[in-house]
């Protein structure tokens, strides 16, 4: 049974701006589909355009807060998750803690009073979704707020720890400190590799905690931009897979790397085998946003994880919860999952 506190994620908490667009939006901003960056100035002036919007909505992100979410709702036990990150100390902050409170996650936000709370602008075309996170107060985490007792009594709890890719921008010395707590203490380390972006220009703060990472996330693209920049001579994403989990690793347990692919099979690598996992295959016209399809399947994945479910079992919650996300805007769920 999954216990209090037994997973914790630590990652960039973003208030999301969902609102759908047209490819004109997206040329103006000079936007790719369907892809994840960093804003810069050119797209500034794009959040105050798309909060204009009729159909703008306001949700909770950021892609660790996401999977720590989409697992609290799976798991539907108090408390059994936990969540760190950097807000702002205004209106978007406090927006955040609500709805981080009413979806049972414990969270422990380090107010920073410089900056305005993260968002991300979530541009929906045909479904697919585009985003663009302006950082903000997401981006002043320190090291600082996770050593106090409070704050790393959730560390010393969690059996579980999970981290995107994202926080790599952030502050790598909390995921160093989090990745060797974890490896002495016989604990579950994961980490995703988020997006092609932090794989290309972010690699030697990836390289760091690697061998740490009991289970990698991430899907074709990412894996395939990984593979790239390693000089790796394959788009193949089974033989990708079973490479990251042979790459080298701390501690007595193997790695296992586990790869989804959008509608084609999930694919796991594990103990220099791999396995493929069909998908829930959603009729177009079901389809209504991506935004959070990824995180949902690995917040799904966690919920049969710290009950020590077989991987079957966790690819296929994971499946589930990405079905159930992809049907509504933003990365958003029902008040229960029915799921058995």
């Amino acid at each position: 049974m999954a216990s209090d506190g037994i997973l914790l994620g630590m990652g960039n908490p973003l208030l999301d701006i969902s609102a759908v667009v047209d490819d004109d939006f997206l040329n103006k901003y000079d936007i790719k589909p369907n892809n994840a960056i960093l804003a810069e100035e050119k797209h500034f002036p794009m959040y105050g355009e798309l909060a204009t919007r009729n159909n703008v909505e306001y949700i909770a992100g950021g892609a660790t807060q996401n999977s720590i979410r989409v697992a609290q709702w799976m798991l539907q036990i108090p408390g059994a998750t936990s969540f760190m990150g950097c807000i702002g100390k205004d209106k978007f902050g406090e927006e955040m803690k609500k709805a981080s409170k009413a979806a049972g996650v414990n969270v422990h936000y380090y107010e920073d009073e410089t900056a305005p709370t993260g968002t991300c602008a979530v541009c929906v075309v045909g479904g697919e979704r585009s985003l663009v996170a302006n950082l903000s107060a997401a981006n002043c985490y320190k090291s600082e707020h996770l050593k106090r007792p409070e704050n790393w009594a959730l560390v010393e709890k969690a059996k579980y720890i999970y981290i995107a890719g994202y926080f790599l921008t952030v502050s790598p010395e909390s995921i160093q400190l989090v990745a060797e707590h974890a490896n002495a203490n016989n604990k579950i380390f994961l980490m995703n590799l988020s997006a092609p972006f932090i794989c290309e220009f972010f690699r030697d703060a990836q390289e760091k905690p690697l061998p740490y990472v009991d289970y990698v996330f991430g899907n074709e693209t990412e894996a395939r931009t990984f593979a790239k920049v390693r000089g790796w001579e394959t788009e193949n994403v089974e033989e990708i897979a079973l490479r990251i989990s042979a790459l080298p690793k701390v501690g007595t347990r193997k790695r296992i790397t586990v790869i989804t692919q959008g509608s084609d099979p999930v694919v796991v690598a594990e103990d220099g085998k791999v396995k493929t996992f069909p998908v829930i295959l959603l009729p177009k016209e079901k389809l209504v946003d991506t935004n959070g399809a990824g995180d949902s399947f690995v917040g799904g994945f966690l919920s049969q994880l710290v009950k020590e479910k077989s991987i079957e079992d966790c690819v296929k919650a994971g499946c589930y919860a990405a079905n159930v996300v992809i049907q509504r805007s933003g990365c958003t769920f029902p008040e229960k999952p029915d799921y058995n």
